[in-house]
């Protein structure tokens, strides 16, 4: 025979499965294909027995095309939500949007312009719908781009009447359970978007702000300080970076367990804490002596002050939120512009004075400065403090420091006292219970537990309503006679039908009467007066999303009670996490989540914000407009998502590249498979091949760990995992070893049946295991594994069906062995490769003196040396070899020596044997081969022996 007559005896690999993923046109089609054989609803009917594993999506606002964090967080999910049910749970996924709020009706004013003013609220609430409406179909197609699998066809809105009945029941058993209050108190405020704001609105951006030293002069009660001033007047001195705060000062603070000191110029006395007397010496621009009385600030409470800038008493307080770290230790109190001023301002039951109207400009209440907005103001109530030489002055006139922003407009916002309506977090013990909750759930990572906590308990009483027109209303009724605030929890749930069955759901609130809206016969619970009058602020929209357990959790799933897994970002610590946890709480429930895992924010290779202003910014479908999704998964399985996640154009190349090698890898197994049935061609594991039995070793670890990581949710181990395992395990080693025994022994011997069995296995778990990572690309190899009697989509297959018996470990040993060994003696052959002895390995000729530790492993294995060298022959030898022989490094006895090979070589294998022309028939033929080639010119293509 010819050598074209050779190479048609050999079993080449052989696959239509092609090497060029082209996924930005392939994962279409796949896309397709799965909504065309209803794939989603065929898994959950699969597995509509199973344990419940129950993924609660956290809805984005339907406001905008999707960015990579959007990716990050649904890419997540979905890998979760497919490893549980590949893993034998029913894990059902309903996606969900935001629609209400802020950052939609923001958008809809500017697009409206002028044209707002001469449209009614329901008007503008109908184009916020409808604005809505549009990014949730903008958003849902996006997100199934990304191979994100769901119940796409029934989401869930906060806007649908049926949700926004369910958060109005939900406000209505908060108000049964007595936790609901109105109240004056100071909130942030946005004065550019004129509403309240949560704690879970608000940013802290870097914000430049005046520096000044105020004196309080002492109007009464000095002689506490039992010092003789000789004619000088005391001042205690605040600093502050809000002058604008200044009017409405109603006491200063000292911390009382600090000592105050006076500082004496020509002509006054300045009191403050010792703990900052030197920060502030550096900082004035004055001359001072000490006097060495000292006070506690416990004996200074009483002391009134006047306040510099109105006239009017200012009373020294004790407070222990005064601190050391900047200022004077004396701190300006304005109960209507501060949390902690107001917590002690109730204590000592001073005035919540904040003349400000929703515009952040001063009001009549304040006359000078009537009109004038706060950040306008500052310089002017500086000015006047300088006029009346009050001012202490100072190097640091400004200071740059984080001050609190408006997260949609981005703008500074104001502390401010108003009438709003709050939760309280006292009522029914609510702090004391969440914290204890907390405690239950299971946090991913565990600082995660640490941080809300933190949070919980600092925070104040949680302001629910909000000033705008976008949203669920508060269901409360006002009495024109009395003034009385009306909150009915039977007005509020015969509201809540009305809204069920209405189409436009919750607009009905702004388009009808009170009257039309109570039940006949309501009347005011204080006076009995029947003039009753809606309120007209709206629920924060973090109660919305809050209360989506309820929605959708108990009510699509109330047998499963609640969710298993809540998943964001780490930002919804003080968002969606506690919104959720605090609703639950406050309406007698325990927390909505067994476990909550959070992921960082995504940043440039450097480690810098994606911002449009640096020009990094990456768009997602920029990445599958080159890519494919699948490489977008990659990204988000191949980072510790827990920290921030870095991407750039380098990263992306780099898990290309993995990703061919994947896809590469799965190519070589299925091009060698082409005529394995494992129904009639499969051996069983005792007569499998002891390095065939070795990789099932190895599989087992894979999948062992890769079950593993997936329940732990720590999938870049599994990207690391599967990488190593393709490129090191298979690629590297076992399939070039195989190469021979694959493409040149008989069809159906038993040592080329063997090594096809353990890589039909291989391919079968490798595809299940990656296919909640690669869901695209496993459904493509899945459909090219021919013989395969499983369900038609790698989704619908039974995975992780690791086999106990793959394990082990004595086997494997001596494998890893051998592998050392093998690796050492590869060392001298690539030498005399470089030195141009040799051209391919099977040109080489080994011998080899083991260590006499390594002797009975080697002579047990020594006629699969060669194949597992590829060399062409392989001696072991009791004896030193001759000098040139190399010396391994790790066992100083080894000794190997390279030569070329003895014989001819085979012109059907390229081995080098000495056997190779004594065949007549087949002069340029190995024993091994010439036997394949008789029994192929016997019994055909079959190749039977």
């Amino acid at each position: 025979m010819s050598k074209s007559e050779y190479k048609s005896t050999l079993n080449l690999p052989q696959t239509a499965f092609p090497m060029k993923a082209n996924l930005p046109q392939r994962e279409p089609e796949i896309l397709k294909r799965w909504e065309e054989t209803n794939l989603y609803p065929q898994i959950v009917e699969q597995q509509k027995e199973a344990p419940a594993y129950l993924l609660h999506d956290g809805p984005p606002y339907a406001n905008g095309h999707i960015h990579l964090g959007h990716a990050l967080n649904k890419i997540l999910k979905d890998i979760i939500v497919r490893s549980r049910n590949q893993m034998g749970f029913r894990s059902e996924y309903v996606p969900g949007w935001d629609c209400h709020g802020l950052p939609i009706e923001h958008q809809v004013d500017k697009e409206l312009g002028p044209k707002k003013k001469t449209m009614t609220q329901t008007q503008i609430r109908s184009e916020c719908r409808k604005y809505a409406k549009k990014f949730v179909e903008i958003q849902k197609k996006e997100f199934q781009r990304l191979g994100v699998m769901g119940d796409w066809e029934h989401p869930y809105l906060t806007m649908d009447p049926s949700y926004e009945a369910t958060i109005v029941r939900e406000f209505g058993q908060m108000v049964r359970a007595g936790g609901v209050y109105r109240g004056r108190k100071p909130i942030h405020w946005c004065v550019s978007c004129q509403t309240a704001l949560a704690e879970a609105e608000v940013e802290y951006e870097n914000h430049r702000s005046a520096s000044i030293y105020v004196k309080f002069p002492v109007i009464s009660n000095d002689k506490a300080l039992q010092l003789k001033s000789e004619g000088k007047k005391f001042s205690f001195v605040i600093w502050t970076t809000t002058p604008w705060t200044l009017p409405a000062n109603r006491a200063i603070a000292v911390h009382p367990q600090f000592h105050y000191l006076a500082l004496e110029t020509d002509n006054e006395l300045l009191i403050l804490a010792e703990e900052l007397l030197e920060v502030c010496k550096k900082d004035w621009l004055l001359e001072v002596k000490e006097i060495p009385k000292r006070w506690l600030g416990s004996e200074l409470e009483g002391i009134v002050c006047s306040n510099p800038l109105t006239g009017l008493p200012s009373p020294v307080i004790l407070g222990e939120h005064v601190h050391a770290e900047q200022g004077t230790g004396v701190v300006h109190t304005a109960p209507g512009h501060g949390q902690e001023d107001f917590e002690i301002g109730q204590r000592y039951k001073l005035e919540v004075f904040s003349p400000l109207d929703d515009q952040g400009r001063f009001t009549r209440e304040y006359p000078p400065l009537e009109k004038v907005g706060v950040f306008e103001a500052n310089p002017k109530i500086v000015q006047e403090l300088q006029e009346k030489e009050a001012l202490i002055p100072n190097r640091s006139k400004e200071i740059e420091h984080s001050y609190p922003h408006c997260w949609r407009c981005k703008k500074p916002v104001i502390f401010r006292a108003t009438s709003q309506w709050f939760l309280s977090m006292s009522h029914n013990d609510m702090r004391k219970r969440a914290l204890q909750e907390i405690e239950k759930v299971e946090w991913v990572p565990p600082w995660g537990k640490d941080r809300i906590r933190g949070m919980l308990e600092s925070r104040p009483d949680w302001c629910l309503s909000r000033q705008r027109s976008w949203g669920v209303p508060i269901v409360a009724f006002h009495c024109q006679d009395c003034g009385e605030a009306i909150l009915n929890p039977d007005w509020i749930e015969h509201v809540a039908k009305q809204i069920e069955k209405d189409p436009q759901g919750t607009d009905l609130w702004f388009s009808k009467l009170a009257l039309e809206l109570l039940p006949s016969g309501a009347q005011c619970l204080q006076c009995h007066g029947s003039r009753l009058e809606k309120e007209m602020n709206i629920l924060d929209v973090w109660f919305d999303s809050g209360v989506s357990y309820a929605a959708v959790v108990e009510k699509r799933f109330p047998r499963v009670g609640r969710a298993s897994l809540y998943l964001e970002g780490s930002d919804q610590h003080r968002g969606w996490f506690q919104s959720a946890l605090l609703t639950a709480l406050a309406t007698q429930r325990r927390a909505p989540y067994d476990t909550v895992l959070t992921h960082g924010f995504t940043v440039d290779g450097e480690g810098r914000k994606m911002s449009k202003s640096f020009g990094n910014v990456i768009a997602p479908e920029e990445v599958i407009r080159e890519y494919g999704s699948e490489i977008l998964r990659l990204w988000v399985t191949a980072e510790d998502y827990t920290e921030d996640v870095r991407i750039s154009g380098d990263i992306l190349k780099q898990l290309a590249d993995t990703y061919r090698r994947i896809r590469n890898t799965c190519r070589y197994l299925l091009g060698n498979l082409f005529d394995f049935d494992p129904q009639k061609d499969r051996v069983s594991y005792s007569q499998l091949l002891d390095i065939d039995r070795f990789m099932l070793h190895q599989l087992h670890q894979l999948l062992t760990q890769a079950e593993q990581a997936y329940t732990s949710f720590q999938f870049h181990k599994i990207y690391h995992s599967v990488h190593k395992f393709c490129v090191t395990d298979l690629s590297a080693f076992y399939l070039d070893i195989l190469k021979d025994r694959l493409y040149t022994s008989a069809k159906n011997s038993r040592e080329r049946r063997s090594a096809q069995t353990v890589l039909y296995d291989t391919l079968i778990h490798l595809v299940q295991g990656i296919a909640p990572i690669l869901p695209f690309t496993a459904e493509e190899v899945w459909s090219y594994i021919p013989n395969r009697a499983d369900s038609k989509s790698v989704h619908l297959s039974k995975g992780w069906k690791i086999e106990k018996e793959w394990h082990n470990l004595e086997l494997a040993s001596q494998w890893e062995t051998l592998l050392e060994i093998r690796g050492e003696i590869l060392k001298p052959i690539e030498i005399a490769r470089q030195q141009g002895t040799l051209g391919s390995s099977l040109e080489a000729r080994v011998e080899i003196k083991p260590a006499k530790s390594h002797l009975e492993l080697l002579q047990r294995y020594r006629d699969g040396l060669p194949t597992l060298l590829i060399v062409s022959q392989v001696n072991l030898v009791s004896n030193a070899l001759a000098d040139g022989s190399w010396k391994s490094p790790l066992w100083p006895e080894m000794e190997i020596r390279v030569d070329r090979a003895r014989g001819s070589k085979c012109q059907r294998c390229w081995n080098y044997k000495e056997e190779v022309g004594t065949f007549l028939e087949a002069p340029d033929l190995c024993g091994r081969c010439f036997d394949v080639i008789k029994s192929h010119s016997v019994h055909g293509s079959t190749g039977s022996p």
